[in-house]
């Protein structure tokens, strides 16, 4: 493990652009004369120099922005209230610790869901009794309803066979009937006429008494009675008799065939409501063994199990949920919880990210697969190499504190994190590594101030120290490339010099006429902008 810090520390110190070397820099240790500078490119320069002074060098060094944020696990699983209802916590992990899956997380009190699902169970057996009830009413009714159908269908054979009969049996026979009577009454009628004339001229001649005589007129008479009664019936039979059984027959045969629609219909309607009865009663029954099923999971939820391996933190101790309980503390046994209430995070800590905060003016540097070097505060001296895996897609405010700050979440994965011990939410500082500026003069950023437009350093002048003007290039957290102003080898001040100390200034020795300033504008939108100290000129940007 040193050798490794050791390394790290040291790459670092090559590349110039980490704290460390701030703080070699800056150290009240160096009081000697001489400093020795080391550049990225691996460049040495010495030169005689006070204690705050440095002497310009020219090499290599890294772009890199500064950013700070929190550790987070790459991956999370949220572990949450599942049941319908408020629940009480019987059993809980405790936060912090290390679970494996398929350990205890929380357990609920289960006393409501096994009431609950002892009523569903009723429920379900109900519904199935209805359903078997309404399932033999279908079927008695089917089974009723096809011999209803089929007395329907042999009245309706009957009256088709009764007309058929009546046409060529009964009126056939009739009309024979009526057809003999009028005969018979005819020939009757005609032989008694016969006689009665015969009688007529016997009479006369007195072969035959007055008496016989009118014995064969009234037979004659009767006679011919008989056959006007023959001949009526016979009209009457087809005048008015035969029409209406006809009519009757034909009837009869017409009911029976609507009877039988009528039988039909009232079957269909009947069938089609004892199977929406039935469907209900099946609709009924699903919904309440479906019901069952749930509860029963529900039952089974009043144990929260580990879904994989993780650690143990309680919703309450993140930040963004530190306030969501509100006055009800923290979780604990016999605490309740709301459904779907966040309980409890199980982050895979053996992959971390740091969640680094850069300002919107600095994002368009960063791009997905850049180097950084990320410290935690509570290991600050171990350098754990990561890479960009994500930029923000929107902004986040600065809040109350500064409200026209706008932030990009940069997320960062870290490697060789074994054994490091960190944790979510761990603060951290980052420096990710931008690129690269090649064979320049510069020089470490405290040296450097700004004036309006102008960008200047102090060097050495006589007794104290006078400003000079300088035109700045690309720049770390750390450096400043120097494009114009200064050559290798001079030497600059690292710190404000006291007022006694100034023994010239820019407007001492102002630009010549029509030439403008060295330096950059601070307006420039490449540029990191920087607190600037209070009563002194203000520190060139950085980017």
């Amino acid at each position: 493990m040193k050798t490794q810090r050791s390394t790290r520390s040291k790459n670092r110190r090559w590349g110039g652009t980490t704290l460390i070397v701030v703080a070699i820099v800056l150290a009240v240790g160096l009081m000697s004369m001489a400093a020795v500078f080391i550049g990225s490119d691996g460049g040495i320069a010495a030169r005689t120099a006070g204690q705050d002074e440095y002497v310009v060098a020219r090499g290599s060094f890294e772009i890199s922005v500064p950013a700070s944020g929190e550790l987070a696990a790459l991956k999370q699983i949220e572990i949450r209230n599942r049941l319908d209802y408020r629940a009480a916590i019987t059993e809980l992990a405790d936060e912090g610790t290390y679970v494996s899956k398929g350990d205890v997380l929380v357990s609920f009190a289960e006393d409501e869901v096994q009431d609950k699902i002892t009523d569903a169970e009723d429920a379900v057996n109900t519904a199935q009794a209805a359903l078997v009830a309404a399932q033999s009413k279908l079927d008695i009714r089917i089974s009723a309803g096809e011999s209803e159908i089929a007395r329907a269908d042999l009245d309706k054979t009957l009256a088709g066979l009764a007309l058929q009969a009546w046409k060529e049996g009964e009126v056939v026979s009739r009309r024979q009937q009526l057809k003999l009577e009028i005969e018979t009454a005819d020939m009757d009628y005609r032989r008694l006429f016969d006689k009665f004339q015969e009688s007529k001229e016997l009479v006369k001649q007195q072969f035959i008494s007055q008496d016989d005589y009118r014995t064969d007129e009234i037979n004659m008479v009767k006679a011919k009675a008989r056959l006007d009664q023959a001949q009526l019936d016979a009209e009457v039979y087809e005048d008015y008799q035969f029409p209406q059984d006809q009519a009757q027959s034909q009837s009869d045969v017409e009911q029976a065939a609507a009877e039988r629609l009528r039988v039909e219909d009232r079957l269909k309607a009947e069938l089609e409501t004892n199977r929406v009865e039935v469907t209900s009663k099946e609709h009924q029954l699903r919904s309440r063994e479906q019901r069952l099923v749930d509860l029963r999971k529900q039952l089974e939820l009043c144990t929260v199990r580990a879904p994989s391996d993780g650690l143990v933190v309680y919703a309450a101790s993140l930040e963004t949920h530190r306030y969501s309980r509100g006055d009800r503390g923290d979780l604990q046994v016999g605490g309740e919880v709301r459904k779907n209430e966040l309980l409890m995070v199980l982050p895979d800590i053996s992959e971390m990210t740091a969640e680094i905060k850069v300002n919107e003016s600095l994002t368009g540097l960063i791009e997905a697969g850049q180097r950084v070097i990320v410290t935690s505060d509570a290991i600050a001296d171990v350098a754990i190499e990561g890479k960009v895996i994500s930029i923000g897609v929107l902004a986040e405010s600065g809040g109350w504190r500064d409200p026209n700050r706008r932030d990009y979440t940069v997320k960062v994965l870290l490697t060789g994190i074994d054994g490091l011990g960190l944790k979510p939410s761990m603060r951290c500082k980052a420096e990710i590594y931008v690129g690269t500026v090649e064979d320049a003069i510069y020089v470490p950023l405290q040296a450097v101030y700004r004036e309006g437009t102008d960008a200047f350093v102090y060097v050495p002048d006589s007794a104290g120290y006078s400003q000079r003007r300088i035109a700045i290039g690309k720049a770390s957290g750390l450096h400043v490339e120097i494009t114009e102003g200064l050559d290798q080898g001079e030497i600059v001040l690292l710190r404000e010099p006291k007022p006694r100390e100034i023994v010239a200034r820019l407007q001492d020795n102002p630009p010549p006429e029509g030439q403008a300033a060295l330096g950059r504008p601070e307006s420039d939108p490449g540029e990191m902008q920087h607190r600037r100290p209070r009563n002194r000129p203000s520190r060139p940007p950085h980017g």
